[in-house]
């Protein structure tokens, strides 16, 4: 096993095939949600996602209609910071490169070793199991006040959109973060992925 490096380190596979794109503006969703994410169109999906699902075809194939957000209630943001401190304390973080041999693969962190993205599986699954619906529970691209890639786990609530990250324990509003939002998954199918409208024009290791 290579070296084990620091959370903060890791993910740097999300910034390859950074380039800058002459999209035009998209027109944002109409979201009732106060705190929430304007999302745009569909857009390019991160190209570890896109192995993921070459391996797991039944989990990025699932469709939903629109689903209320999640009760923020003092037990559910409970749960979320409960879950947040056992996948941040049970996954020693180390690179990809380091646990698979290559830069950027995607996966549920058997071996308790991984990066951000194994991170935000395994968050999302275990509330998915605890009840939690899967179009409330979106894997989302930022980037960094540093301009590093980052990958998080957007929680959509009653009381707006909410951060689960690795790098903190702290269950935060996604405009608290100081992060930069590039792109989530669908809510509607977890095979797809939506603009984010504050930065529509940058894709961030993805491809068409």
């Amino acid at each position: 096993m290579g070296l084990v490096v620091p959370r903060a380190w890791l993910c740097a596979g999300l910034l390859i095939g950074l380039m800058m794109s002459a999209t035009p503006m998209q027109k944002a969703s109409a979201d009732v949600v106060p705190g929430a994410m304007a999302t745009g169109q569909p857009t390019s999906i991160p190209v570890g996602y896109i192995e993921f699902c070459r391996r797991r075809a039944a989990e990025c194939a699932i469709r939903s209609g629109k689903s209320a957000p999640v009760l923020m209630s003092a037990a559910m943001e409970g749960k979320l910071a409960s879950v947040t401190r056992l996948v941040n304390r049970s996954i020693r973080p180390a690179s990809d490169l380091d646990v698979h041999g290559m830069m950027e693969f995607w996966s549920y962190p058997d071996s308790a070793l991984g990066d951000c993205e194994d991170y935000v599986l395994l968050k999302r699954q275990l509330l998915n199991q605890q009840g939690i619906s899967l179009s409330n529970l979106l894997i989302t691209v930022v980037r960094k006040p540093d301009g590093e890639g980052h990958a998080v786990l957007t929680v959509k609530t009653d009381k707006g959109d909410y951060v689960l990250d690795n790098l903190n324990d702290d269950v935060k509003p996604w405009s608290a973060t100081g992060y930069r939002f590039i792109k989530r998954q669908s809510s509607t199918h977890t095979g797809r992925w939506v603009a984010i409208i504050e930065h529509p024009d940058v894709l961030v290791g993805a491809v068409d």
